[in-house]
């Protein structure tokens, strides 16, 4: 099941880059579109972390990492190649995939920071605590870990393109939807390491066998 969570954390993290582009409205909050696919990823490495180790979590991170920088570099090819000329959407296609520069590096800086902190601060609980408290660590880790990187990512991302009360109410209204998605995710995370844990026994089992 390792393998399938690290698909999965590294294909939310490069889709949340590209969604980071265009801001949503909820009433009245302005929101980037990649808030709940980018704030999975927390729950994943919280996972991974759970049943495979601190190691394997800081793994899958710097996997991400090393994942979005190449994203980078293929995406900033695609723009610069020349179009065919009967590809009549060039200058869209620039707008949108290149207004994703900027939004990567926010989200390449607010990455490294928040999802270290998040490994950190999950494993000093699990050390404290032993198998007990899941949903502490999980809450916790990510609660505080979203804190940096929502602040990170908006100031960088955003500044200068939208007024500073606005940049300012991004900031409190994405960490408002992060903290009630982290709350609500619990359930799921007690679910996925139930079956990582049973699917790693049986492996060994098997390997013993």
């Amino acid at each position: 099941m390792y393998i399938y969570l690290h698909s999965l954390f590294v294909g939310l993290l490069i889709l949340s880059n590209i969604l980071g582009v265009k801001l949503i409205s909820v009433g009245n909050f302005i929101l980037p579109a990649a808030v709940i696919a980018y704030v999975v990823t927390y729950l994943i490495t919280d996972v991974i972390g759970e049943v495979y180790g601190k190691d394997a979590a800081r793994k899958t991170v710097q996997a991400g990492f090393l994942t979005q920088v190449i994203g980078l570099v293929f995406i900033y090819l695609a723009i610069e190649l020349p179009a065919a000329p009967i590809f009549a959407n060039q200058e869209a296609f620039a707008t949108i995939l290149g207004g994703s520069f900027r939004v990567m590096l926010a989200s390449l800086l607010a990455y490294l920071v928040s999802q270290n902190v998040d490994v950190i601060i999950f494993h000093r609980l699990k050390e404290k605590h032993g198998e007990k408290k899941l949903w502490l660590r999980n809450n916790l880790s990510t609660m505080l870990s979203q804190l940096l990187d929502t602040t990170i990512f908006i100031a960088i991302a955003f500044a200068g393109t939208v007024p500073t009360p606005v940049l300012i109410s991004m900031i409190v209204t994405q960490y408002v939807v992060k903290f009630m998605i982290a709350i609500i995710d619990t359930p799921i995370a007690y679910l996925l390491v139930k079956l990582a844990k049973k699917e790693k026994v049986n492996g060994q089992q098997l390997g013993q066998a």
